[in-house]
């Protein structure tokens, strides 16, 4: 007999999740699998079918977890009756290792007799990383792959029948969303035209203390009444603007009809780029971030490791679970990994800032490593281990850590009339009614992704 196939024995329905995903990873590689299917739509276990794929399995994946065994710590008759005819069926034809737990939690190593002198495989932490050890096992034990042209009936059955049984359910969620909205906001803000770049920039210099757009020769300011006297040879001199032009914040959102300049598509690109120096210019700048041009010409922001630098505590909204979290740290023996931000000005749905996560590395907590594939190669492998969990925590961590001591995250942008700009403490966040069954959340679909090329790529180089 032609044994090709690689049998997957579970607790069902607790253990469908990593079943599904470990047999989708083997499938994707080539490898032939077979996994329980009515067992997974809740359906009844055949036995005799059972059997008759164990005897042409050439591997049995045992799915180890707290799940095997019943409230009393009884071994469930299906777990038991598939590991002792695997047993049988590996004496009887003299099969090396023909059984390898899939360990999959922080369950006991004794849950099975005979099972802990067996090495067990890790999933615990990293299931990528678990896949990782379990192919390089499979690979020296040569297990066959099938001809990749052939299709997978399991990858047919799950498609049609698995996920067409996944619908959705009932329940009240919270979505956090990369929206970052601008609280409280002056209702007018001011477009300065000056005779030359050069005057405009000496005035934006003069005026430092609060965010000021610079574009040629235009300055666009939430001050009405700047400084424009400059110190000159000894003397001061008044460098004044040609003209001057007010606009409402409802210009800016609602429209407006003009022949001559500015016109409406103008203020606004101008009303957008002093929003993003709000953020970037003057209180990313307060809160000693620093800024890296990426390859793309975006700038992102990050925290440098700092020697007062520590974790973010804060409490999630709508409850009171709290949360400390770093949004940097040491990786491997090459630097320090950072989390930043890009953003962008919208003024739809919200008026406000969308956000872009980043992960930068640097050589010494300060100094970007300034090369564009050795940051590609360290975010894909450090970006494996985050999960959207991760990522959401992070994004709630950096917005937390720019409050000021009152709680409030306020940008002082009128020297003359006091006013300030303020943004919410928290991202855009919406309820929904509807929902479905989140899959166990080390079952990410981009670090899968991410390691699927991570493992192609090496096999390509060992060609």
């Amino acid at each position: 007999m032609a044994r090709d196939t690689i049998f997957i024995s579970h607790a069902t329905p607790q253990d469908n999740e990593f079943s599904i995903w470990i047999a989708s990873r083997l499938e994707m590689l080539g490898y032939n699998t077979w996994i329980d299917k009515e067992g997974l739509l809740g359906g009844e276990r055949f036995w005799p079918t059972i059997q008759k794929a164990i005897e042409s399995s050439i591997k049995v994946l045992f799915v180890y977890s707290k799940n095997i065994v019943t409230h009393d710590g009884i071994l469930k008759p299906g777990i038991e009756n598939e590991i002792e005819y695997a047993k049988s069926i590996a004496s009887q034809h003299g099969l090396q290792d023909f059984t390898i737990p899939l360990h999959i939690d922080e369950s006991p190593y004794n849950l099975v007799i005979g099972l802990p002198n067996i090495n067990h495989i890790s999933f615990n932490d990293n299931w990528a990383d678990g896949l990782k050890q379990l192919l390089k096992k499979i690979e020296k034990d040569a297990v066959p792959k099938k001809s990749m042209n052939i299709e997978s009936t399991f990858s047919e059955w799950y498609e049609n029948e698995y996920i067409s049984n996944c619908s959705i359910i009932s329940k009240t969620e919270l979505f956090y969303t990369s929206w970052w909205q601008v609280k409280d906001i002056p209702q007018q803000f001011y477009m300065y035209l000056f005779t030359n770049a050069a005057q405009a920039k000496a005035i934006r210099d003069l005026n430092k203390d609060i965010p000021i757009s610079l574009q040629s020769n235009i300055l666009s300011s939430f001050d009405k009444k700047l400084n424009f006297t400059v110190l000159r040879d000894g003397e001061q001199i008044e460098v004044l603007p040609e003209n001057t032009y007010t606009f409402s914040l409802s210009d800016v959102l609602e429209g407006f009809e003009s022949d001559k300049f500015p016109q409406h598509r103008e203020v606004e690109n101008h009303f957008k780029r002093l929003l993003y120096c709000c953020i970037a210019s003057n209180l990313f700048w307060r809160k000693w971030l620093k800024k890296y041009e990426m390859s793309n010409k975006r700038i992102a922001y990050f925290l440098p490791k700092y020697d007062w630098v520590k974790k973010i505590d804060f409490t999630y909204p709508f409850g009171n679970r709290k949360k400390s979290k770093s949004i940097l740290g040491k990786y491997e023996n090459i630097g320090s990994w950072h989390y930043g931000i890009s953003i962008q000005t919208i003024l739809f749905p919200i008026v406000g800032f969308s956000i872009k996560s980043h992960i930068l590395f640097t050589s010494d907590g300060f100094k970007i490593i300034d090369d564009d594939k050795k940051q590609h190669s360290y975010r894909r492998k450090k970006g494996k281990r985050f999960f959207n969990e991760e990522w959401r925590d992070l994004q709630l961590a950096f917005i937390q850590r720019l409050k000021d001591e009152d709680g409030k995250i306020k940008i002082k942008v009128s020297v003359s009339d006091e006013y300030d700009l303020e943004m919410k403490e928290w991202p855009e966040m919406f309820w929904s009614e509807v929902g479905y069954n989140d899959p166990n959340a080390k079952m990410d679909i981009d670090k899968v992704e991410a390691y699927i090329e991570e493992i192609t790529e090496e096999g390509e180089s060992d060609d």
